[in-house]
């Protein structure tokens, strides 16, 4: 084979690997892309500065014990990082009666008391949330102080929107392939080594590529 030859081969082979790298490119970038569809939702509940670069987006069960225990750590890093992460809920309610709740916290939604609503059901965990024995309608004695009309939460739960909400999240949960809570994506990355220093440094790592 001739140098012309073995030029022209050469150059063909560097084509092929480059339209190699840009498809390879476009499927990942379009796979993030229909992640991001089905991440947030326009009624998912946020929390922080809208207009933030850095998204953390939690699946979580309020069952969860350990979705009870990375929530004020989550917060910690938005206190640490002002207007620069908002943080988006999505249900996962793998637990019996958890379905029951997310529905309950919706409705709360609708007198604005969603994150007080929240705080008190995981300050309340211990005492309605045994896997063995669930009881989930405790809330009714145990969330007397958030301030809620409950006999309009009563009637709010009903709504076929709500339920049609916490479907919704249910079926992007398994779509994304969330099998256990809390489920962290930040900016559309799941978070696949699970532990606390490992979100920390995912979110910090988005803070720098953003900021």
């Amino acid at each position: 084979m001739n140098k012309q030859a073995q030029f022209s081969v050469g150059a063909l082979l560097l084509i092929v690997i480059a339209l190699v790298v840009v498809i390879f490119s476009e499927q990942q970038s379009d796979g993030a892309s229909n992640n991001n569809d089905i991440l947030i939702r326009d009624y998912s509940p946020s929390i922080g500065n809208k207009n933030a670069k850095v998204a953390i987006v939690e699946f979580f069960d309020p069952a969860c014990e350990t979705c009870k225990s990375f929530h004020p750590f989550v917060k910690r890093l938005m206190q640490r990082n002002p207007g620069k992460v908002r943080l988006v809920l999505r249900y996962a309610p793998l637990h019996k009666g958890s379905d029951y709740v997310a529905t309950f916290l919706e409705a709360t939604r609708l007198q604005n008391k969603f994150w007080e609503s929240l705080e008190a059901i995981y300050e309340a965990q211990p005492l309605w949330a045994s896997h063995h024995n669930p009881q989930p309608e405790k809330l009714w004695e145990l969330l007397g102080h958030v301030g809620l009309d409950l006999n309009r939460v009563r009637s709010d739960m009903q709504s076929s929107t709500i339920a049609q909400r916490v479907r919704q999240d249910i079926e992007d949960g398994r779509k994304l392939q969330v099998t256990k809570t809390p489920g962290f994506f930040v900016n559309g990355k799941p978070l696949v080594r699970f532990g606390s220093k490992e979100l920390q440094q995912l979110v910090e790592s988005e803070i720098l590529n953003n900021y």
